[in-house]
C-alpha cells in the first residue's frame, strides 16, 4: 500500500518466552513488509515477574510495564493488545481488550474449553475488531506453496491427509508439574497445546472436518511440583513432592474432511527422539505433498509429468519464488527460522488492523479448531465417531 505509514499501538500481556518472540517480531515487520505502510510500536507490557518486565523494557524498548494486565488493556495509546499469557488467563483478558476496543492477538488455544474461545470470538465480533491467533506453522512459505499447489489443482483432489506434532518436551518423568499439565489451568493438554496446530493445519490443507473418532492416553500419571517462583514445562526436579497430571499426554484421530478425503491426527508431548516434528502429508489424485517443521525450509513434492507419470517425490527448496521467502532472503535455499513465521503472521494481523480486514487465522479459525476438539473430546466418552458440526466450515479461508 502508498501513503502514510500508519502507527499501530501494541500492548502485551505475558512476557515470557513467546512474548519475547511476539515483541521481536512487531518490531521486524516494518523491514520485512515496508509496503505494508505499518509501525507497531511497543507501548506497554504487563507481567507478574519484574525481571522479565525490566527487560521488556530495557532489551525490547518497551514505553512502560506493568503487573496489571487491565493498565495495558485500558492504556490510550494502545490499538491491539497481544495476549501470551497462560492459557487460564485468556478468556478474561482477551474478553476485556475486545470490550476495551482494542483489536486481539490471542496465542491458542484461545480458551481453555471451546466455550471459552467462542466467548472471546462473540465478544470480538460484538465488538467488531480484527483478531489474530497463533497459528504461524500455516505461514512457512513452503506450507503455503503446498496450499497454492492444491488450489491451483496441481495435486488433483485431496484422496488423503496426515497430521502429526509429536514435541517431546515432557519426555522426562522429571519435568515438573507446570500449569501446561494441569486442566484447571490448560484445559485440555496435547489436545490444547500440540493439537490446536495439527487441527488448523488441516483445515487450511485439506479443508473442514465432518466427522472424527479419537482416543487419548496419560502416559506420566505424576510430576514433580514446580519452584515456586518459575518453572516451565521444560524444567526438571529430582525428588520432592508430586502432583497429578490431570490432561492428556497422547491424542490420536481419524478423521472424515468435507471434501471427501480420509486422514489421521496426531499429537504427543512425550514421545522420544522428536522435539518438535509439527508435520503433514497429503496425496491428491495426481500428486502429494509432505512437509515437516523440522526441515522447515523444504517441501517434498510428487507431481504428475507431461505424460500422466508420477515417480514419487523431489525435494524443493523454498526460494524467491514461493510466498513470503523475498521478503527475508533474495536467495534460494537460504532458510528461514521459527521467528520469521511469527513476523508473517503478525504482519497479516497488522495488515487486517490498517486495511480494516479480517485475516484467515482470526478467532473465527479458532473457533473451527475449538469445534474439532469438541468432537474429538465427545469421541473419548462415547468411544464412536463424532460430528463436528456445520461451524467447521469456516476454517477454509482465503490466504
Amino acid at each position: 500500500m502508498s501513503g502514510p505509514v500508519k502507527r499501530i499501538g501494541v500492548g502485551v500481556v505475558g512476557m515470557g518466552w513467546m512474548g519475547g518472540v511476539h515483541s521481536r517480531s512487531y518490531l521486524q515487520i516494518p523491514q520485512r513488509f515496508p509496503e505494508a505502510g505499518v509501525q507497531p510500536e511497543l507501548v506497554i507490557c504487563a507481567d507478574d515477574v519484574a525481571a522479565r518486565r525490566q527487560a521488556a523494557e530495557s532489551t525490547l524498548g518497551f514505553a512502560a510495564s506493568s503487573d496489571d494486565w487491565r493498565v495495558v488493556v485500558e492504556h490510550p495509546d494502545v490499538d491491539a493488545v497481544d495476549v501470551t499469557a497462560p492459557n487460564w488467563l485468556h478468556h478474561e483478558i482477551a474478553t476485556a481488550a475486545a470490550q476495551a476496543g482494542k483489536h486481539v492477538f490471542c496465542e491458542k488455544p484461545a480458551g481453555r474449553t471451546p466455550e471459552e474461545t467462542r466467548a472471546i470470538a462473540a465478544a470480538a465480533d460484538a465488538a467488531g475488531v480484527v483478531t489474530g491467533v497463533g497459528y504461524n506453522y500455516r505461514w512457512a512459505p513452503m506450507v503455503q506453496y503446498a496450499r497454492q499447489l492444491i488450489e491451483s489443482g496441481d495435486l488433483g483432489a485431496l484422496t488423503h491427509y496426515r497430521g502429526r506434532f509429536f514435541a517431546g518436551y515432557a519426555r522426562s518423568e522429571h519435568a515438573v508439574l507446570s500449569w501446561r499439565f494441569q486442566e484447571e489451568h490448560a484445559g485440555a493438554g496435547t489436545l490444547g497445546d500440540l493439537m490446536s496446530h495439527v487441527i488448523d493445519m488441516a483445515h487450511f490443507i485439506a479443508g473442514p472436518i465432518d466427522a472424527v473418532v479419537a482416543n487419548q492416553k496419560t502416559f506420566i500419571a505424576e510430576r514433580p511440583l514446580a519452584p515456586e517462583v518459575e518453572g516451565t514445562h521444560f524444567t526438571e526436579r529430582v525428588g520432592g513432592p508430586s502432583g497429578a497430571v490431570t490432561n492428556e499426554d497422547y491424542v490420536g484421530v481419524l478423521v472424515r474432511f468435507a471434501s471427501g478425503a480420509q486422514g489421521t491426527l496426531e499429537g504427543c508431548r512425550v514421545i522420544a527422539a522428536h522435539d518438535c516434528q509439527m508435520a503433514l502429508e497429503t496425496n491428491g489424485r495426481r500428486g502429494a505433498a509432505s512437509w515437516d517443521f523440522e526441515r522447515m525450509n523444504e517441501l517434498r513434492l510428487a507431481r504428475e509429468d507431461a505424460a500422466g507419470n508420477l515417480r514419487g517425490f523431489q525435494v524443493v527448496p523454498s526460494g524467491p519464488d514461493h510466498p513470503f521467502h523475498l521478503n527475508f532472503n533474495p536467495g534460494p535455499a537460504i532458510g528461514l527460522s521459527y521467528e520469521d513465521t511469527l513476523v508473517i503472521e503478525l504482519h497479516d494481523f497488522v495488515r487486517g488492523i490498517v486495511e480494516g480486514k479480517q485475516g484467515p487465522t482470526g478467532l473465527g479459525a479458532a473457533v473451527a479448531v475449538a469445534d474439532v476438539q469438541d468432537a474429538i473430546r465427545r469421541s473419548w466418552r462415547s468411544g464412536s465417531w463424532e460430528s463436528v458440526g456445520d461451524t467447521g466450515a469456516a476454517a477454509r479461508t482465503e490466504p
